[in-house]
């Protein structure tokens, strides 16, 4: 009954937009979400999209920034990746097997007072079990898509840190990909320095909070549609705009209720104003360093980074 099954998910899965698809054994997943969520797993389906360079040429010019987050994050989790699962998912029900597919969801924390950066705060549903959601980035790895880098995104040989995935848990027994042994992230803490709000320890932990403040763009420095009297009234009004003020969960709020300057995605998710500044720090390091498969006629960051005068 099995056949061709590896084959006949990869052919579809590429066909309708995947990049990279690997398949992880149940035994890497001990003491995971994965066996919770549907206990007779056998095979986790690992999915990579990749997120277009393309869809963060705007932000680096410092000019349009709405195309990351529509075709670079919106695109991806809304329509691309649910339709290639639903398709995988046919096909491995076709073999007799079940499918059942894995795709983030966004307003969902484990984390009782944690943020998602991508999302409105007052929407999120906070301190849910862990069993709700698998790990995502423990999956990928465990999956053969690629290793961890030091602020925690999932790099890949191909496209460095910019992708998103998803994943299908199936009980057909599906011959495994091998682990990617890390050689790309050589810690060299470009993503840390990189952040416009400081919110990366040396060690790569992340702060969400703070994260999602200036994700949204509170350092004026990044932020080309901040008016000049921006958080006026805020007492912290200097350290803010200059990305140096350490935010509480309580004052985050604040900071983000006050950030006005540019519309929302219209299906909920937040315009990211930093353009995954971390991210793309790291993408800009690899290519340098010549190690990405994926090869461009012009590099990625092609003239100094630009920055505005600090307005006080």
């Amino acid at each position: 009954m099995n056949g061709n099954l590896k084959s006949d998910i990869i052919s579809c899965l590429k066909k309708h937009g995947a990049d990279i698809v690997g398949f992880g054994s149940i035994d890497r997943f001990k003491n995971s979400a994965v066996s919770h969520i549907y206990p007779d797993t056998q095979t986790v389906i690992g999915i990579a999209f990749r997120v277009l360079r393309g869809s963060h040429r705007g932000i680096e010019e410092g000019t349009t920034y709405y195309q990351y987050t529509t075709t670079g994050v919106e695109a991806l989790e809304e329509n691309i990746m649910p339709l290639a699962m639903l398709k995988a998912c046919g096909i491995i029900e076709d073999h007799g097997f079940t499918a059942l597919p894995q795709r983030r969801n966004q307003l969902l924390m484990q984390e009782t007072d944690s943020t998602n950066p991508e999302m409105d705060y007052n929407e999120i549903y906070r301190g849910v079990t862990q069993e709700t959601q698998l790990d995502f980035e423990h999956c990928a790895v465990q999956c053969g898509l690629g290793e961890l880098g030091l602020h925690g995104s999932l790099l890949t040989d191909d496209f460095g840190p910019l992708q998103r995935y998803c994943f299908i848990l199936t009980d057909a027994k599906i011959e495994a990909s091998p682990l990617i042994k890390s050689h790309l992230c050589d810690h060299c803490g470009k993503c840390v320095s990189a952040c416009p709000g400081k919110a990366i320890a040396a060690d790569g932990s992340l702060d969400r909070w703070q994260c999602a403040s200036y994700y949204k763009g509170a350092n004026m420095s990044r932020n080309p549609f901040m008016p000049p009297e921006a958080f006026a009234e805020d007492p912290d009004r200097v350290a803010i705009i200059a990305g140096e003020a350490k935010l509480t969960p309580e004052r985050a709020r604040e900071v983000i209720d006050q950030i006005i300057f540019y519309p929302p995605i219209k299906h909920g998710y937040v315009s990211s104003i930093c353009g995954k500044a971390c991210d793309m720090a790291c993408y800009i390091h690899l290519e340098e360093k010549g190690v990405l498969n994926k090869q461009f006629l012009t590099p990625f960051r092609k003239r100094e980074e630009w920055r505005l005068s600090v307005s006080i």
